[in-house]
């Protein structure tokens, strides 16, 4: 906690009670003839327009879904569709103020939304800026079948554009605003405004966050919108990215300019359903979701229950919510009260409410009403009204036939480019920096305490004599971490770090010694104890164009951020055709000493997932040069550090650790110490033990060990290790995660695929036991030692003269262990 905020005991012991303000519910209440002094008859009709456009845009799929048919067109179309059919009027007043600047994130059920942000955005933009984003979006690949013998306006061009774009999404099609590759749930296009729509329900409700926080930091213009459903009120990402959002530091420690809160509202799109259940009986018994806020903040995030079939009252909340944002007294919540007449999906026949219930709701559709009262104010006439409607049926009747023409609109070309997609899985950028402009720090980089520190300390562990520097004298692996680190943060002006502890402490294990005092609150602070908003935060942060390294304290907590690193982070870029950009380094500390919570080697989990670099240095030359390259490019990497070795310096870069700038690819396994007989590979820290068992091999047993740090796991490239094996012909892959579904299983299975011929035995893995991790006190039984790497091998490979095996290595315990689970 920062020494700055004093907790005054005779202050917070005081006897008192905690008293709420009033929140408004449905509280507007003017006719359409009323709001004539605030809109012109082009304004009302473009709100009816909007509605209408979405829900003929949505009746289509519907149709296509549940008929293989539309107005005489066949398709069928297998993949999702889920309709937000009678929430027309809660989207388009949502966007109906906002301009491309301003960014809406949305869920599985986000058709409206996209298309009423797209529309917004259309109108806001002049001919140029809309005819430069349609002619450079993948080189006009979408525009071209667009503007095929089209006379017309450019805005109505853009509308066509909006509308061919996101149903060639949807239907998987190459000139889709995402080459097909995010489809129906996670449409989406950036140059709108409009931000990835989330198949997972509640996960845009941290990432949203994270873009304000983005917008926040980087003084940029607009708002963000996080339009969830009422029913993710029940999950975990909503409720940690609003602990996120609500956090007193942005008014209490942040300073200047920086200080206020977040441009963010927080938008729940309440149709009283969530999959196949009323919501007030499956979720938090709030009644009405607006009260949420009065737990959150002293403000109680300005929060309002906003009629949302009356698009006119979602326009008012949106335009007095916005000076709230202005006045850096975000963030808003907002119960914006709808209802989707459809079920979940087509499928769902929506038995688990009544006929009466949607027919009342159907008796009220906004549509219809808003129409009348239209008329009714002699804004317009029925014929106008009429005529609208049937071109937006020749609208989307013409989206329809060309988005599913196959020469038009082909799907990738999977057989004669079948590595599509696995070209944009990552974006292979080097970037020194998100954006050009002066970074802001306070002093000069050589003037920093642990900058001048580093310069005095030995870069090599070993005197000329061999001897070992004191430990105090040594340059460690947790200053080569800081030197790339503190390097970055001034280059990278959008750069921001933040977890748990990551200021006032330093970090929890010192890394950060030294940016406190360098760094203003903005670009590096604590962050609630809440790993999912660490990294849910940190994805929409560098998806809107920021750069940031956020820290899981141990390794074994990277579960409690599961959906955000297995589920949105590896996916966005692949899942945006590499529009978007994701440079997020997630630094992960493998801990040892705290028993079975804290000591976990998960390293596999990462690498498993498609999508993620996986790094593990364990020197401190490695360290620092895998860091500079995780943070010159724009791909996400997954940074473990072992916490036993933070202090140990370096001991085989001959000159120890450059004081400049250096680069080390990811995927180069590295030579630690050269061998003839068997080669050791290591993941992790387990590299020390495997030199110490190479040492015991040639003293005690004349055998050469070739030792080989992995140092990165996604890429990994096997041609070193190959060449190795060529030599020995033996292998032992070592690691301190638990032996079973481990990556070293991973390598030991493509090595004997890569090496068959080369092999004189099966290649032997060495991992930590398949237990909890235990105290402290008994680590010697359950991670791998050399005498382990010693007996495997004497057991599995070789015969070792006058071995006194400790360890046992045998098939039939191989096999025991297994039977049992352990």
């Amino acid at each position: 906690m920062p020494k700055v905020q004093f907790i005054d005991p005779q202050n917070v012991r005081k006897a008192g009670e905690v008293t709420f303000k009033p929140i408004p519910v449905n509280q507007y209440n003017k006719t359409v003839e009323e709001e004539k002094a605030n809109f012109s008859k082009d304004d009302f009709l473009r709100i009816y327009h909007d509605m209408v456009v979405i829900r003929e845009f949505e009746t289509m799929l519907n149709e296509i879904k549940i008929k293989s048919e539309y107005n005489g067109i066949a398709y069928n179309h297998p993949g999702p569709a889920h309709l937000s059919i009678g929430q027309e009027a809660a989207a388009v007043g949502m966007a109906y103020t906002l301009d491309a600047d301003d960014f809406i994130f949305g869920s599985h059920r986000s058709h409206g939304e996209i298309l009423a942000k797209g529309l917004s955005a259309i109108h806001k933009l002049s001919d140029e800026q809309l005819t430069k984003v349609m002619e450079n979006h993948f080189d006009g690949k979408t525009f071209a079948p667009v503007k095929a013998n089209f006379k017309g306006t450019v805005k109505e061009l853009a509308i066509r554009f909006l509308i061919y774009g996101t149903l060639a999404e949807i239907f998987a099609r190459e000139t889709g605003f995402n080459r097909g590759l995010g489809g129906s749930m996670h449409a989406f296009f950036t140059p709108f405004g409009v931000y990835p729509n989330n198949a997972i329900v509640g996960g845009s409700g941290d990432i949203a966050v994270g873009a304000a926080l983005f917008k926040k930091v980087n003084r940029k213009a607009g708002i963000v919108v996080a339009n969830i459903g009422d029913a993710s009120m029940a999950c975990g990402p909503v409720w940690e990215g609003l602990t996120f959002a609500t956090m007193d530091q942005f008014n209490e420690l942040w300073e200047g300019d920086m200080k206020g809160g977040l441009p963010l509202i927080i938008n729940i799109m309440n149709n009283q359903y969530g999959m196949g259940g009323q919501t007030c009986g499956e979720t938090a018994g709030y009644s009405v979701a607006a009260r949420i806020g009065a737990g959150l903040n002293a403000d109680q995030l300005h929060a309002e229950r906003v009629d949302g079939y009356n698009p006119l009252a979602v326009i008012d909340a949106y335009k007095r919510k916005r000076k709230i944002l202005e006045e850096k007294r975000g963030p808003v919540l907002l119960d914006v009260l709808t209802y989707r007449f459809s079920g979940h999906s087509p499928s769902d026949a929506s038995s688990y409410r009544s006929k009466e219930e949607v027919e009342a709701w159907q008796a009220a559709d906004s549509i219809i009403w808003f129409g009348s009262e239209l008329v009714k104010a002699g804004v317009a006439t029925d014929a106008e009204l009429d005529g609208m409607r049937a071109a937006t049926t020749d609208l989307i009747t013409w989206g329809v036939k060309l988005a599913i023409d196959k020469e038009v609109s082909p799907l990738m070309d999977m057989e004669k480019y079948p590595e599509l997609i696995g070209e944009m899985m990552f974006s292979e950028k080097s970037v020194d920096a998100m954006e050009d402009r002066p970074v802001e720090v306070n002093h000069p980089m050589e003037e920093n305490p642990r900058v001048k520190q580093l310069k005095t300390k030995e870069r090599f562990a070993f005197d000329k004599a061999g001897k070992p520097f004191s430990k105090i004298k040594q340059y460690g692996l947790r200053d080569g971490l800081f030197e790339a680190i503190v390097d970055r943060f001034y280059k990278d002006p959008t750069l921001v770090a933040y977890g748990e502890e990551n200021r006032d402490w330093g970090g929890a294990f010192a890394v950060y010694r030294g940016l406190t005092e360098a760094l203003p609150y903005h670009r590096l602070f604590n962050s609630p104890i809440a790993e999912a908003s660490i990294i849910g935060t940190a994805i929409g942060y560098a998806m809107c164009g920021g750069r940031v390294i956020p820290e899981i304290m141990y390794c074994d907590f990277l579960g409690r951020a599961g959906d955000e690193v297995f589920n949105q982070m590896p996916k966005w870029q692949a899942m945006s055709g590499n529009v978007i950009k994701m440079p997020v380094v997630v630094r992960v500390s493998v801990g040892s000493k705290y028993g079975a919570q804290h000591s976990q080697d998960w390293t596999a989990l990462p690498a498993h997932i498609p999508g993620l670099k996986v790094v593990f240095p364990v020197t401190p030359y490695d360290a620092k040069g895998l860091m500079n390259t995780a943070l010159q490019g724009t791909d996400p990497v997954i940074f473990f550090e072992s916490q036993r070795i933070y202090d140990i310096g370096e001991q085989f870069h001959e000159g120890g650790v450059p004081e400049g700038y250096y680069e080390i690819p990811f995927g180069e396994p590295d030579v630690k110490r050269q061998g003839s007989d068997v080669t050791i590979l290591t993941i992790g820290a387990t590299l020390y033990r495997a030199l110490e068992a190479a040492d015991i091999l040639q003293e005690k047993y004349g055998l050469s060990a070739e030792v080989i740090d992995a140092r990165t796991l996604v890429p990994f490239n096997y041609e070193p290790v190959i060449e190795s094996i060529k030599k020995t012909g033996r292998i032992v892959i070592s690691g301190d995660a638990s032996a079973r579904g481990s990556f070293m299983r991973e390598l030991a299975s493509n090595i004997t695929e890569l090496a068959f011929d080369e092999l004189d035995a099966p290649p032997v893995v060495v991992g930590s036991r398949n237990w909890i991790t235990p105290a402290y006190e008994l680590e010697d039984s359950f991670f791998p030692q050399a005498s382990w790497l010693i007996d495997a091998i004497h057991e599995k490979i070789v015969p070792l003269k006058g071995h006194v095996v400790k360890s046992n290595y045998t098939e039939p315990e191989q096999i025991r262990r297994n039977k049992l689970g352990v």
